[in-house]
C-alpha cells in the first residue's frame, strides 16, 4: 500500500522587502496579535509543526498551540493535545536545553545516520531521533511523517526550509503574512534563498485567498498550482 504524505502547508510573516527578521539581537515582531492569534488556529488544526535546527538555535522557539480551548477541543475530538513538534538537522547539533524540547507533547527529530547516535544520547528522555539516510532528505520525512498517521503538516521556517520545501515541489499551500515593515538589512534572514523554483520566474502561483488580519495581509497561495 502506499504511504500518503501529509498535506503540506508553508507559514511564514514577512516584511513588506521579504525579510524573516532584522539582524539585532532580539526578534522582530513582524505579526500582530491577530495574527499571532490566526497562527495558533491553523497550528491546532495540523497534525504536526515543523521547524528547521537552525530555527530552533535562533529563536528558541515553543512551536506550542497557546488556546487552551483549542487543545481541549483537540482532545475531545480524540487527538493529542499539542501537535507533533518536528524539527530537522543534518548536524545534529541540537541544545538539549532549548525550550523546544520541553513544552508540548511529543518530539520528533529527523538527522543523519551518522549524526543519530550522538543526538540519541544528548536527547534522551526529550525526543524521538529518526535517522531515515545518509542526508535529510524531505521526501523521506514527508513519508515518514505519513506512516506516522500524520495528515497535515505545517511547516514554520526557517527560510532555508521554506525554500527547499518550495524548489522541491513539496509544498501544497503557502500562508504569507506581508507586515508593513521595511527591514533592509543584507545581513537579517530573507523568506527565501535562490533556487530553482518549478516553472522558473515566469510561473504564476495559483492565488487561494487575500485578507487582512489588522495591519497584515495574510496572502494563500497553492504552490503546486498555476493560474491558466
Amino acid at each position: 500500500m502506499a504511504i500518503r504524505r501529509p498535506y503540506v502547508l508553508l507559514s511564514a510573516a514577512v516584511s513588506v522587502d521579504g525579510y524573516l527578521d532584522d539582524a539585532s539581537p532580539e526578534r522582530l515582531l513582524l505579526s500582530n496579535p491577530e495574527d499571532f492569534d490566526r497562527v495558533d488556529e491553523v497550528r491546532a488544526s495540523c497534525d504536526a509543526l515543523l521547524v528547521g535546527g537552525n530555527t530552533l538555535r535562533v529563536d528558541n522557539p515553543r512551536l506550542l498551540v497557546n488556546s487552551a480551548e483549542r487543545r481541549a477541543a483537540r482532545v475531545a475530538a480524540g487527538r493529542p493535545e499539542y501537535p507533533l513538534k518536528v524539527t530537522l538537522s543534518a548536524s545534529g547539533a541540537l541544545d538539549p536545553a532549548l525550550r523546544f524540547w520541553h513544552t508540548g507533547g511529543a518530539k520528533l527529530v529527523f538527522t543523519t545516520t551518522a549524526a543519530a547516535p550522538g543526538l540519541r544520547q544528548r536527547l534522551a528522555g526529550l525526543a524521538e531521533v529518526a535517522a531515515p539516510g545518509e542526508r535529510v532528505a524531505l521526501p523521506a520525512v514527508l513519508d515518514e511523517l505519513g506512516r506516522r498517521g500524520v495528515e497535515r503538516l505545517m511547516v514554520e521556517g526557517g527560510g532555508g526550509v521554506h525554500t527547499q520545501f518550495l524548489a522541491e515541489g513539496l509544498a501544497d499551500e503557502l500562508h504569507l503574512a506581508v507586515a508593513p515593515l521595511l527591514v533592509g538589512r543584507p545581513a537579517a534572514p530573507r523568506f527565501l534563498g535562490p533556487a530553482d523554483f518549478p516553472g522558473g520566474p515566469g510561473r504564476r502561483m495559483r492565488l487561494l485567498g487575500a485578507r487582512t488580519v489588522g495591519d497584515v495581509v495574510l496572502l494563500r497561495y497553492a504552490p503546486k498550482e498555476s493560474t491558466p
